[in-house]
């Protein structure tokens, strides 16, 4: 069968029939060649001249530079026990887009992260964030638990959490650190540079999801800080702080400070106040908790002035420990004020005017010096100036300059009133009577060299003082409650009503203890001070000379040092208090 062919006749339709101009195949043509020459122009600028511009565009969205944190260093006592250190813990942060917020394990997650679950979802709420922190430092176990449970979407970040094993009998040493590792209060705060070391990096590109695809360069590995050693015993730290806590809870007190410090180094082997805190676990804290008060409170020092003034009369020759004082009626005026004593006394030496503790007696050799003699003396035991040691809210207290005094402001400052120090300020000014007459440095810091003072007063009288010290804390004076089982003590007993505006609290009062062991050759400087005590007793020889007496004696067993009396301290059902 013959097959049917079908012509196509062009002439049939116009369009087809009309010839294409040649200048439009070349337009053609000429268009596509011009559109390849842009699209290499283009592509020559990407790659070529453009190419940095478009990397940095590129790196800004996918290339990121990860920290690598180093390790803080450890917080160490004086004998090498951890006071504070860093452990390896995860923190929980998740994609909220990635996650979806009607699984029924997010149930089983807030639980185990110890929050609501309304919180956990209004954390995961924000579909337009790719990056939100749940949790900030879990437990370890806790993270397993969490990594187990498999959620889409949550994820774990490496981190480091501080740890202090001493917990609140040295929180106001030690301090602590912020969830970034930075350090808050204390030493943390102090030598925080030196301990946070230096982090490295690692610049890496990242997906979508926050994986790690390649490094682009190479790792620059962190410098872990280097552990610092302390000079506090933790021992010696963890007995003050129970006694002192003991002490406040007994004589209901608004609060309480103790620092014992070594008068041959100059090391502060313990400092600790009440109320004070857990800083492994900082929930609710308030001001009353955190404020480290042998530093940072500052109070009129009282009958604790009284052994300066006297260590100056005998240097200037103006008296001998044994010369006789008038002191009655018990009273004496000045510029129209009346200063009393608690108790009407004759005639007392040099000696007993410091173990009675007289106000008479102790402004009658102040009011045959000068001004100026006497604030140079002040200034010299460290009065008024701001304690050389690297702590944050280290208070310089007050001492008026000389030229300022009325004659009355010069008698009460003999006794401790006008002027103002800390606890601290206290215990340095008191090395001076444990160092022979010499000023010694205080610090923080393990050092194995003998403290080089400065001299205040000559040896000799200084030594004399020292034996007044002795009969002020024994029987008849008005510390007698410091007396220790097998060691000799002296030291000086204060009470003070509370400034309040421009007066003072009928019935508020700060009390506190002061001194030295063993005499004759001294150890160690205790100060111990109650703030408010309101159970019925206040006497510094009352509320704040136990706490000296018990801390004296387990400090001095810790250091070795040997007994040097064999003696029981005596039971005192009566304390002759110094006047206010």
């Amino acid at each position: 069968m013959a097959r049917n062919s079908r012509s196509i006749n062009y002439s049939a339709s116009p369009l087809l029939a009309s010839r294409t101009p040649v200048w439009r195949s070349k337009f053609i043509v000429a268009g596509l060649a011009v559109a390849f020459a842009g699209l290499a122009g283009r592509a020559a600028y990407v790659q070529v001249f453009g190419n940095d511009f478009f990397q940095r565009q590129g790196e800004v969205r996918f290339a990121r530079t990860l920290e690598l944190p180093a390790n803080r260093g450890r917080v160490l006592d004086r004998n090498g026990l951890i006071l504070a250190s860093s452990v390896v813990a995860q923190s929980i942060w998740a994609i909220p887009e990635d996650v979806d917020r009607s699984d029924p394990k997010l149930r089983q997650l807030a639980k185990l992260l110890e929050m609501p679950l309304a919180d956990l979802r209004k954390r995961l709420g924000d579909d337009d964030k790719t990056f939100v922190w749940i949790k900030r430092q879990v437990d370890a176990p806790v993270a397993k638990e969490i990594a187990a449970l498999g959620i889409k979407g949550i994820y774990q970040r490496r981190e480091y959490k501080r740890q202090y094993p001493e917990g609140e009998a040295a929180a106001h040493v030690v301090g602590f650190t912020n969830v970034e590792d930075i350090g808050q209060e204390g030493v943390e705060l102090a030598f925080n540079q030196k301990l946070a070391g230096k982090p490295g990096s690692r610049r890496v590109i990242k997906d979508r999801l926050g994986r790690v695809v390649e490094d682009v360069r190479d790792v620059v590995p962190p410098v872990d800080g280097p552990d610092l050693q302390l000079s506090i015993d933790s021992k010696v730290q963890y007995f003050a702080y129970q006694k002192l806590k003991d002490a406040v809870m007994q004589h209901k007190a608004r609060a309480g400070s103790v620092i014992v410090v070594d008068t041959v180094t100059g090391e502060v082997l313990a400092l600790a106040n009440y109320p004070s805190y857990n800083p492994n676990r900082r929930v609710n804290l308030t001001g009353e908790q955190l404020r480290n008060r042998v530093l940072t409170d500052s109070f009129e020092p009282g009958s604790t002035m009284k052994p300066f003034i006297v260590t100056l009369a005998l240097d200037k020759g103006l008296v001998t420990p044994n010369t006789p004082i008038h002191t009655a009626p018990g009273r004496i005026t000045i510029g129209g004020s009346t200063i009393s004593d608690s108790h009407a006394y004759d005639v007392l030496t040099v000696s007993q005017v410091i173990q009675k503790s007289s106000n008479v007696g102790t402004v009658k050799m102040a009011m045959q010096m000068s001004p100026r003699e006497m604030w140079e003396t002040y200034a010299q035991a460290g009065f008024g100036q701001k304690p050389q040691v690297p702590f944050p809210g280290a208070v310089t207290g007050r001492l008026r300059p000389y030229k300022t005094w009325r004659p009355i402001e010069q008698a009460t400052m003999s006794y401790g009133y006008g002027l103002s120090a800390s606890l601290f300020q206290i215990s340095q000014a008191y090395t001076i009577f444990a160092h022979d007459g010499e000023l010694i440095p205080l610090t923080l810091q393990k050092t194995e060299e003998p403290a080089q003072g400065v001299r205040v007063f000559s040896a000799k009288n200084t030594i004399a003082v020292r034996q007044m010290l002795g009969l002020a804390a024994g029987p008849g004076g008005t510390g007698s409650r410091a007396q220790t089982m097998g060691y000799s003590v002296g030291g000086k007993s204060g009470t003070a009503h509370k400034q309040e505006g421009k007066g003072y609290a009928s019935n508020k009062y700060r009390s506190w203890f002061v001194g030295l062991a063993p005499l004759e050759s001294p150890r160690i400087v205790v100060a111990v001070m109650l703030d408010e005590p309101s159970n019925g007793q206040y006497f510094g020889g009352l509320v704040a000379a136990p706490v000296f007496s018990e801390t004296v004696q387990q400090t001095l067993r810790i250091l070795g040092v040997q007994p040097d009396i064999n003696v029981k301290p005596q039971i005192v059902t009566e304390v002759v208090e110094e006047s206010f």
